[in-house]
């Protein structure tokens, strides 16, 4: 299954909880007709920006695939989250965002990274 098609899962997933998320994509972004599009949003910003309506708290999702690895870039956006106690983490399942979401979990799935970089 491709980071993609987990991706569109993921949304379909989340938004059956009532939670508002959208795509984000960030860094420069190849246009069909040529050139690039930079969006605005920092590297490493994760895939998906969400809004949990029951407590309007953010949260962020970063997808990959069963055996994708964070980035630096990704793994400094992380550490910054962490720092401010946001609620993000990897999710390569539907069940692995739901659990982020619904445990307003901080970090989760980095924590391998996170001690491989010690």
């Amino acid at each position: 299954m491709s980071e993609h098609s987990i991706q569109d899962a993921v949304r379909v997933a989340l938004s059956k909880y009532g939670y508002f998320v959208v795509r984000t994509a960030a860094g420069n972004v190849e246009m069909a007709r040529g050139g690039y599009f930079n969006p605005g949003m920092p590297n490493g910003w994760p895939d998906l920006t969400g809004i949990n309506l029951i407590d309007n708290t953010i949260f962020f999702i970063e997808m990959k695939t069963p055996i994708g690895r964070p980035r630096p870039d990704q793994m400094q956006f992380h550490k910054f989250l962490k720092k401010h106690g946001i609620c993000h983490g990897i999710a390569r399942s539907p069940e692995d965002a739901i659990k982020i979401v619904q445990g307003q979990l901080c970090g989760y799935g980095f924590e391998k990274y996170d001690r491989e970089e010690k």
